[in-house]
């Protein structure tokens, strides 16, 4: 540990902090839980924000934790609960306390009901912080404590190679009580100011908070935006060898108290960068966001050719069987664009560009070198992408539900954000209410409006929970989609993709028709048992438009 900590640190810092790790394992020893649960093929995590359902009878917390028991329990396991702390924009990832539950959505009680019928997945909205919180208030007040908490930047100093994820000011002016004008690193917004590791002291109390989550229930940690955690002059200030040494720093505290908390790191980057998070395969992340699926799987669908998706996944490798991706086709962010960057050429962006702006979806820019812009994201429903230039539900259900039974399939473990399982469209209004392009996959519904939606039958919802929920319900049952198991992407030409899964004694076939046209599909030598339709099937299948198959290798 003090090797890792001398990357970031000077020998007398690193004391200060092997001091203060020493401290911190005292005070939380005797209330962590100590585990060695690993993941399994039944983990699905389900991706929500903690007032995603309003019920004017309870808090929001409880009503999800009401809806998840009636919708969802026994076919998904884990829970991803979006920032559930005090805030005051981005829709909780300005965070005000760390230690504090939003009184408005419920308490810490609400949180630990949940944590008992699901694996819990906590926000560690650690690069930033609101500049409205506790912590930024006392710093621009000038006590003693808080100094160097944030990033006072120099700006006759070489700042021109940072790589930028938005449009806005990399440098914001705050004045301090003293009258004092400071220039302030926020890398995301004004009301976003990054936190200052350069100091050891804030290294220590971000590692309190994440074995604070640990103890109230944590059994995942997200690490968001944590790529851009450590600044240096003429560096692109991303993904820095000090970024990675702390977060392994993190991982050894963590797994001494309690070995079965699973870290994930969120950086929305080219892949070849995402994937550098998992280090050695037993030093770092245990889970990486599969960034590059969600704009690639929709691109291919839309062309009706798996040709780059095929190649691409194909090029997949893990470090250990330690480790795994994080698969998802949704979020509450939108479409990320850039980890397409050496994969598609420019141009063909446009299928997807095309198809978001048809269905009124938005694009997200952000500053290169130069000054030049570029699109950084697509923000639109999933399913609302799938309808195409077409614009047509059908299709977009049809494909909707093809993407899904992919990522089910994939490598990993799924994710699927909420209103992916309950077949939610842009919310437009929404976007014209607070100007926030992100908005347009952000709604919260009414619980009551949503279960009747959900039970009728002429429903887009009802169509796609239904379905869905009967994937769910297969896929728990395969030991071979154990997250640590093998993959393998078999060819079967440009209209098809398949996957190939194996843990045990259980080897599955995956196979799925990108066209919008019946496709006769010859099997390998052997017999393979359809588990989606109970029945032996021939040498020959037959898959329709948008059809797909998980087949058992008997």
């Amino acid at each position: 540990m003090r090797e890792l900590l001398q990357i970031t640190y000077d020998d007398q810092d690193v004391d200060i902090l092997l001091e203060g790790i020493e401290r911190l394992k005292q005070k939380y020893g005797t209330r962590l839980n100590a585990s060695k649960e690993q993941l399994s093929h039944e983990d699905v995590v389900l991706i929500v924000y903690g007032d995603q359902l309003t019920d004017a009878d309870e808090k929001p917390l409880s009503t999800l934790h009401h809806f998840l028991n009636d919708r969802v329990k026994g076919v998904i396991n884990g829970v991803h609960i979006l920032p559930f702390y005090p805030y005051t924009s981005d829709d909780g990832f300005s965070v005000t306390d760390y230690y504090e539950v939003n009184h408005e959505l419920g308490a810490w009680d609400d949180i630990k009901k949940l944590s008992e019928d699901y694996k819990l997945m906590f926000d560690a909205v650690i690069n930033h912080m609101s500049k409205s919180s506790n912590w930024f208030q006392a710093f621009l007040s000038g006590e003693d404590e808080f100094q160097d908490y944030f990033i006072e930047v120099d700006a006759t100093r070489d700042w021109s190679s940072v790589v930028r994820p938005r449009t806005t000011p990399l440098f914001h002016s705050f004045e301090d009580t003293k009258g004092n004008i400071k220039s302030i690193w926020t890398t995301f917004s004004e009301d976003q100011v990054d936190i200052n590791y350069d100091n050891p002291r804030v290294f220590l109390h971000i590692l309190d908070v994440l074995l604070y989550y640990i103890s109230k229930g944590a059994r995942m940690l997200r690490l968001d935006a944590i790529g851009f955690m450590i600044k240096e002059e003429k560096t692109k200030s991303i993904h820095l060898p000090q970024t990675h040494a702390v977060i392994k720093v993190m991982r050894k505290v963590i797994e001494t108290l309690d070995s079965g908390v699973v870290l994930i790191t969120e950086t929305n980057v080219p892949h070849a960068e995402n994937i550098s998070y998992f280090g050695n395969g037993g030093d770092e992340a245990h889970m990486v966001y599969n960034f590059t699926l969600p704009p690639l799987l929709a691109y291919s669908i839309l062309k009706g050719d798996s040709k780059t998706l095929n190649q691409w996944a194909q090029s997949l490798s893990l470090p250990s069987d330690k480790v795994c991706f994080f698969n998802f086709t949704a979020s509450h962010d939108g479409v990320g664009l850039r980890p397409l960057d050496g994969i598609l050429p420019v141009e063909e962006l446009q299928v997807l560009l095309e198809s978001a702006e048809a269905n009124e979806g938005l694009i997200s820019y952000r500053t290169g070198r130069g000054g030049s812009k570029s699109p950084y994201e697509i923000n639109c429903n999933f399913m609302s992408l799938l309808f195409g230039k077409e614009q047509d539900p059908a299709l977009g259900v049809k494909r909707m539900i093809l993407t899904q039974a992919i990522k089910l399939a994939m490598p990993g473990v799924p994710a699927i954000y909420f209103h992916s399982l309950v077949g939610s469209l842009n919310f437009t209004d929404g976007v014209r209410q607070t100007g926030v392009n992100r908005t347009i996959n952000r709604e919260k519904l009414n619980l009551g409006e949503l279960n009747n939606e959900l039970d009728d039958t002429s429903s887009i919802r009802y169509q796609v929970y239904h379905r869905l929920y009967k994937l769910l319900e297969v896929r728990k049952k395969q030991i071979a989609f154990h997250p640590f198991g093998n993959f393998h992407f078999p060819e079967f030409g440009n209209e098809l993709f398949g996957i190939q899964r194996q843990y045990n004694d259980q080897k599955l076939l995956c196979i799925f028709n990108f066209q919008n046209d019946e496709i006769s599909v010859n099997l390998p030598t052997g017999q393979f048992f359809d588990l989606l339709n109970d029945q032996y099937v021939a040498e020959e299948l037959k898959l329709g438009a948008y059809g797909f198959t998980w087949l058992e290798h008997q």
